[in-house]
């Protein structure tokens, strides 16, 4: 059976793009000024301010216009770049870099650390926004280390390896469409008297574009935590505890191999929530376990960065493709599946 010799080359394309992308955010950061994930947060709002209404339907609406629309666009772009494999590598590296985040999530998280570890109470509450939506007004030192510390392990799988996913499986769409997906649901996403009708569809979306990076970060945490036991331990008896299905694998497994506990009563906007405790047995979080979160954060990015390209390369080298008839004739396609492409373009 022949290989499609394009299959490789298109896997080489993005493992280069991809590592060049992730390389640039480990060394500049996201831009500070004409981000184009805050451009797409700029359009978005402004469509719901005119499409919003308490209803479902139109929430539904609205996300599959905001995502598509990004969707889209990145197709269009691939499309115009695939004859020129320097230009489709450049295009997955801009793309890889603009949808990464780890850089900047480590650099806010140590930055609220310094401030706790001078003790300077007032100004680790002023930055935790920066971090997460937790309220920070009656926060003492541990809960905002803990608060942190949730945040540094969501935040790896939601804005390092779930991109890198779907890098993998849909190229440059599936880059963008993912972080479409993650930033919506960070704009409308969340219960409250507003967004609670309004935003379900894209918290629902959010929620299946999520689900295979939590996996993976689950994994590769056990596999470069400190504790690799109590990773695997916490995720397997406290992973499905977190009301959501994608935060709890993660923060579980990063509970477990840190030897501390996360989780329990929180205050977001004015509302209380009380949450299942993970890593039950472990001991509080501490100032010290910021530095500690980021540097296992670090690593499980690396991680997802050579479980992505590894995996493309891999789908593209083993993978069956039909071969083509002596004739010269386009092969049968017996099954209408056969006529498709393989993987997904993807959702953020």
């Amino acid at each position: 059976m022949a290989a499609d010799r394009t299959a490789p080359a298109g896997a080489g394309v993005f493992a280069c793009g991809a590592a060049l992308g992730w390389l640039a955010d480990l060394t500049f950061a996201d831009p500070r000024r004409g981000h184009p994930v805050a451009a797409f947060g700029r359009a978005a709002g402004a469509l719901e301010r005119v499409m919003w209404r308490n209803n479902r339907g139109r929430g539904a609406l609205y996300t599959a216009l905001c995502a598509g629309g990004a969707v889209g666009a990145a197709v269009l772009g691939a499309r115009a770049v695939r004859s020129s494999p320097t230009a489709s590598a450049g295009l997955t590296a801009a793309a890889t870099w603009a949808v990464l985040g780890g850089t900047s999530l480590r650099r806010e998280a140590r930055t609220v650390g310094a401030a706790l570890e001078a003790g300077d109470l007032t100004a680790a509450r002023e930055r935790l926004p920066h971090l997460c939506g937790r309220d920070p007004k009656a926060l003492d030192e541990r809960e905002i280390a803990r608060a942190v510390v949730e945040s540094v392990a969501e935040n790896t799988s939601d804005a390092v390896v779930g991109a890198l996913v779907w890098g993998a499986l849909g190229g440059v769409p599936g880059l963008v469409g993912f972080r479409a997906v993650n930033t919506l649901d960070a704009m409308v996403g969340h219960r409250s008297p507003r967004f609670r009708r309004f935003g379900w569809a894209s918290a629902r979306l959010d929620d299946v574009a999520g689900w295979p990076g939590a996996r993976l970060t689950a994994a590769l945490t056990v596999l470069a935590g400190p504790d690799r036991r109590g990773a695997w331990r916490a995720w397997r008896t406290d992973g499905a505890k977190h009301p959501s299905p994608n935060a709890g694998p993660v923060e579980s497994s990063f509970a477990g191999a840190l030897g501390v506990r996360l989780g329990g009563t929180l205050a977001y906007g004015g509302r209380v929530e009380h949450r299942p405790v993970l890593g039950g047995g472990n001991r509080a979080v501490e100032v010290r376990d910021i530095e500690r979160a980021v540097q296992l954060s670090r690593r499980v990015s690396a991680l997802a960065l050579a479980a992505a390209v590894g995996g493309r390369l891999a789908w593209a080298v083993f993978s069956p493709t039909p071969p083509l008839p002596e004739t010269g004739a386009p092969p049968r396609t017996p099954n209408a599946l056969r006529a498709c492409p393989q993987t997904p373009d993807g959702l953020k």
